[in-house]
């Protein structure tokens, strides 16, 4: 039993490594896209404004083609090891899931600690006009996201030892 719930904890770490990794390597690209125009402010795309559905599912920012495009990009290869070993569950649906709210999170925030334009310092709402509503010095989407984020990996994790056939 102690082995099996060290090995869990082993397997939440190295996947949180893992998404963090992913985070940091995609906030780069983003960076060299966007420059310091961010949420797609100066790329070749096509934008909607402002929708009621924005403001419910999107925070209030504009939709734009590069994240219509880039948003299920992303949710498909944390996707593809269920397509690996050609295995499907609500766990492991939960966990892919986690996982991709996650890496999102992360990639924002790194964006602004790692471009030159921002810094940790220009990460608030002053400077960032496209995160409409903030909470305790970050986005209200950050903190739901955790949330919701924590809850799926959670139950991915719940009271199972971690079985071979069952982890992607």
């Amino acid at each position: 039993m102690h082995g099996d719930r060290a090995n869990s904890l082993l397997a939440i770490v190295l996947l949180l490594t893992w998404v963090l990794l992913l985070a940091f390597f995609f906030a780069n690209v983003e960076i060299q896209i966007e420059g310091a125009a961010g949420w797609a402010a100066n790329l070749p795309t096509w934008r909607i404004e402002h929708h009621w559905l924005l403001d419910i599912f999107w925070g209030g920012r504009p939709m734009t083609g590069y994240h219509a495009w880039v948003f299920p990009f992303v949710g498909l290869f944390f996707h593809l090891p269920l397509v690996f070993v050609l295995q499907w569950s609500w766990r492991l649906e939960a966990r892919a899931l986690a996982c991709f709210i996650l890496f999102w999170i992360l990639e924002d925030w790194l964006w602004f600690v790692l471009n030159p334009a921002y810094g940790l310092a220009q990460f608030n709402a002053g400077n960032v006009p496209w995160h409409i509503h903030w909470l305790w010095g970050a986005p209200i989407d950050y903190w739901f996201g955790l949330l919701v984020a924590a809850l799926l990996l959670g139950f991915s994790y719940r009271n199972k030892a971690i079985k071979p056939t069952d982890t992607p």
